[in-house]
């Protein structure tokens, strides 16, 4: 790659647009990954209901143990990046190369966006056949796509409160233009904390890049309740004159994954035509 010596350039740099990450909000908090690469979730059965027998020794039905299962979550995700800003470089580019604005940048505009990604991915990969939807989105049905998402989560019991919508650009056009969404959503309200654009049916709506979703998903209706996004490293370092370098070198790890708990995979419904 160039490294470009100033002659005269202006020390304003002219950065590129950036975004923090804006997943967040769908995941829980529930299982600690803390020390360790790999958590073992048990979910336990229920039992079946009977017919109450007002004679004999088994009134309440034949009793049976009750069964569980056991879900292993491994941390697959091991990033990292490095890079050299050399002193006579930086002294001679007008010092618009700046170590902690340097960090700012790869996390803003590498590190979550690449996190966002995957997370939608994996939401995408554990949604069963009949949590999907192949219908593709017009300006007269996006409504009520949307609602068959809403209608799908209610008959799985999934809480009504609580659920998100991540939904691609194209997407929000067509709900947005779709003749029978307007004057019943509200997407008048504008959060800047978690990426929030408006709500419809009470569901946050959080709008992302066409280039973050998986092929031709348009959109991920989701419980946060269903999946957990450990990071359990998140380390970033910036050394000074370290040994044989005259400047400094920035380094980050990043270890994290994403799991949709297996008991709760029908809390999400996918829209991909």
């Amino acid at each position: 790659m160039a490294v470009n010596l100033a002659s005269k350039y202006s020390p304003v740099v002219a950065e590129r647009f950036r975004t923090t990450s804006l997943t967040n909000i769908a995941f829980n908090e529930d299982y600690d990954f803390l020390g360790v690469d790999t958590v073992n979730i048990y979910s336990i059965d229920n039992m079946p209901m009977n017919n109450y027998t007002r004679n004999g020794l088994q009134r309440y039905g034949t009793p049976a143990e009750i069964e569980d299962t056991v879900q292993t979550l491994t941390l697959t995700q091991d990033r990292s990046f490095t890079g050299i800003i050399d002193q006579g470089n930086a002294m001679e580019s007008m010092y618009v190369r700046r170590a902690g604005e340097a960090v700012v940048r790869q996390i803003d505009e590498r590190a979550n966006p690449e996190i966002d990604t995957y997370r939608l991915t994996r939401f995408v990969a554990a949604t069963p056949t009949g949590g999907i939807n192949s219908t593709p989105p017009t300006t007269t049905n996006a409504y009520s796509l949307f609602l068959e998402g809403q209608q799908y989560l209610g008959n799985n019991l999934v809480p009504q409160l609580g659920r998100v919508a991540f939904v691609s650009y194209s997407f929000l056009s067509m709900l947005k233009l779709d003749s029978a969404f307007v004057g019943m959503g509200n997407s008048s309200q504008i959060s800047l904390v978690n990426g929030e654009l408006g709500r419809v049916d009470g569901v946050p709506i959080i709008p992302l890049p066409e280039a973050y979703f998986p092929a031709n998903v348009n959109m991920i209706l989701v419980h946060p309740s269903i999946a957990i996004a450990p990071i359990t490293i998140a380390d970033l370092h910036i050394h000074v004159n370290p040994p044989g370098i005259s400047g400094v070198l920035l380094e980050g790890r990043f270890r994290y994954d994403a799991f949709i708990l297996a008991a709760r995979n029908t809390g999400i419904y996918v829209l991909q035509s």
